[in-house]
């Protein structure tokens, strides 16, 4: 646990309420109001262009840093592994992200289950949870809803964006679509575009929940929960994003099997044990219906987070008026500073953020 932030509560920001004009999002449709629920580090300068923007990976949330022991309506989905920051040792005083020299910003996607407007949410139309009604939800649209709050704050130009996985992408939209917004974009362990396996992957995982008979086309809140679906899910996910090797440093040689996990199929290997706990460990702490929602985020918008960057050998790739690259359409011309972080990066954050250039950066 992080000492020196060790103290953090989740704030709230709602727009689009009363009398003011609902949220359009990029499919036309209209939501509203609007919550977005996020947490803060450090403390916004006078002129305010000390703040980074933190995105969290798909299934996290705004929780990045110190001790935050529950949410305000989030009940029990906030389980006792979410107290605990995600992002340890990498925000506070001289670390990172420096809180001594940054205000660090974190927010749950619209969309998400951890106090921003999701599928749970009530619906002012019908006192109920939105469910299958609502809105099919981008990628640029959480973006947009995050600038939002950056206007709410009086915040006109970010020092960073930073993204791990996800979070990466979710960087990298908001470069192309408010370029004139942020000086240097930091996405960490992501892609600036989505496979044909990755597309596979998360079909899979949507198919998974979808035949869930309890999902009840999204409609389940009043009855059982999904978790079968959800779990499967999980488990189609887990190993995209964790190596075979670490899967295999991380099973543990007990083999742990409930009586109601598998009817017939009996595990007798650490690693089936080690999927099956994750997948059933997920579904106590995340909603069905915003899997669904952010799986069909990568389907649906990654045409906004293919870049055709030019990056130098360090990493480091400054596009400007004379160094300029095409982009998709619907995308402006990037200024700022973009570093592209693999797992072997050798240059402290904190070097970068602070204007240095690594001399030793993955692409």
């Amino acid at each position: 646990m992080n000492a020196e932030i060790d103290a953090v509560e989740t704030r709230f920001f709602t727009f689009a309420d009363g009398g003011d004009p609902p949220f359009e999002l990029l499919s036309g449709e209209h939501l509203g109001p609007v919550t977005l629920a996020y947490e803060q580090y450090g403390e916004l300068n006078e002129a305010r262009d000390n703040a980074i923007l933190l995105f969290h990976a798909l299934s996290g949330s705004q929780h990045a840093g110190g001790f935050n022991p529950a949410v305000p309506g989030v009940g029990d989905l906030w389980t006792s592994e979410c107290p605990v920051e995600w992002w340890e040792g990498f925000i506070g005083p001289g670390k990172a992200l420096d809180t001594h020299r940054f205000c660090v910003i974190c927010v749950n996607y619209l969309g998400g289950c951890y106090g921003s407007t999701g599928p749970a949410s009530i619906s002012p139309a019908t006192g109920k949870p939105y469910g299958s009604s609502f809105p099919r939800i981008t990628f640029s649209d959480i973006v947009d809803t995050q600038v939002r709050l950056l206007d709410h704050l009086g915040i006109r130009r970010l020092r960073a964006v930073i993204g791990a996985s996800v979070g990466g992408m979710m960087c990298l939209i908001l470069a192309t679509r408010y370029p004139d917004r942020v000086g240097i974009v930091i996405p960490i362990a992501s892609g600036i575009g989505v496979s044909p396996l990755q597309r596979i992957h998360n079909f899979e995982q949507i198919c998974a929940i979808e035949g869930d008979p309890n999902f009840r086309g999204g409609d389940y809140y009043d009855g059982p929960y999904p978790k079968g679906g959800l779990g499967l899910a999980r488990m189609i996910g887990h190993k995209t994003f964790v190596s075979l090797r670490a899967l295999e440093d991380r099973a543990r040689l007990e083999i742990v099997q409930a009586a109601n996990d598998l009817a017939w199929y009996q595990i007798d290997n650490s690693l089936e044990s080690y999927m099956l706990h994750q997948g059933s460990k997920f579904t106590g702490r995340f909603d069905a219906l915003g899997q669904q929602i952010s799986g069909r985020h990568l389907l649906s918008d990654s045409g906004h987070s293919i870049l055709r960057l030019a990056y130098s050998i360090g990493g480091i790739g400054r596009i400007s008026g004379s160094d300029s690259c095409d982009l998709p359409g619907g995308c402006a011309q990037v200024f700022c500073q973009i570093v592209f972080v693999d797992l072997e990066l050798s240059a402290r954050p904190t070097d970068v953020l602070m204007g240095q250039k690594p001399q030793d950066a993955g692409s």
